[in-house]
């Protein structure tokens, strides 16, 4: 699956939106080392490092086109190429951030206690993840991608993002202080059929793929068509899209 930064783009107000206010709510800290996980195109690990410009911040994400857009647009930081699941700092973090990434990264039993034990003390780690996964624009697909002619063809896997007292039970042992809560942003979109384009940049990635030619379109008309029923336009043109995210702050120990 390849990262398009034009299509996510389409969508980067409401995508950042969440990041931004954890951002917001990040303990008064002078950390010394930040990374951000799953850094994408680097805004908010921008961001970060103008709130703490003495640190040093890098951005870490698998896709090749994503740091590459993040080297242009952010010169001054650290980018490394490298995947969440494998990845350990070569020394202790103070702020270890992601936002929507690490839905992507399995069994979190084991992902969240190991990045709790990469902070320094007085540590914070700090994630948001997408908890939408009932919504209407994932169920559709997963059902479309059972029937025939795609029946078997497409692994569209269930994230492993679970319920917010599943990240207490893992974290509250480990934590010094801990906050967790969910929020459903309503996001208001523009144009023909937008909940389609702002999967194209995220869910629809394992479809796009697997799939290809008239085969792929056939599923994405089929999709779409379903989209737009569930998502109809308001009077006003625009459309709603409910999603409900996941947002949790953890400080270790000083």
């Amino acid at each position: 699956m390849e990262w398009n930064p034009a299509q996510t783009m389409k969508f980067a107000g409401p995508r950042l939106q969440p990041g931004l206010d954890l951002i917001t709510r990040l303990p008064d800290i002078a950390p010394k080392r930040i990374v951000d996980l799953g850094c994408g195109s680097g805004a908010l690990a921008a961001q970060l490092a103008e709130r703490w410009p003495r640190a040093v911040v890098t951005g870490l994400d698998r896709d090749r086109n994503a740091l590459r857009e993040a080297r242009a647009t952010h010169p001054d930081l650290d980018w490394v190429e490298a995947d969440i699941a494998d990845w350990a700092p070569a020394e202790p973090v103070d702020l270890i951030f992601s936002n929507a990434a690490l839905q992507w990264v399995e069994g979190h039993e084991a992902l969240f206690p190991r990045l709790l034990s990469f902070l320094a003390p007085g540590g914070v780690l700090a994630v948001q993840m997408p908890r939408n996964f009932d919504a209407p624009s994932h169920v559709l697909m997963r059902a479309l991608a059972t029937e025939p002619p795609w029946a078997g063809k497409i692994r569209l896997r269930r994230p492993p993002v679970g319920m917010p007292a599943a990240y207490y039970d893992l974290l509250a042992p480990r934590s010094a202080a801990l906050d967790i809560w969910e929020t459903e942003y309503l996001h208001v979109l523009k144009g023909d059929n937008p909940v389609l384009h702002w999967v194209r940049g995220t869910a629809l990635l394992p479809v796009m793929a697997a799939l290809s030619g008239p085969e792929l379109d056939a599923f994405i008309a089929t999709y779409a068509s379903r989209l737009a029923q569930a998502y109809p336009p308001q009077p006003d043109g625009s459309t709603l899209f409910p999603f409900r995210r996941l947002l949790l702050l953890a400080r270790v120990a000083a």
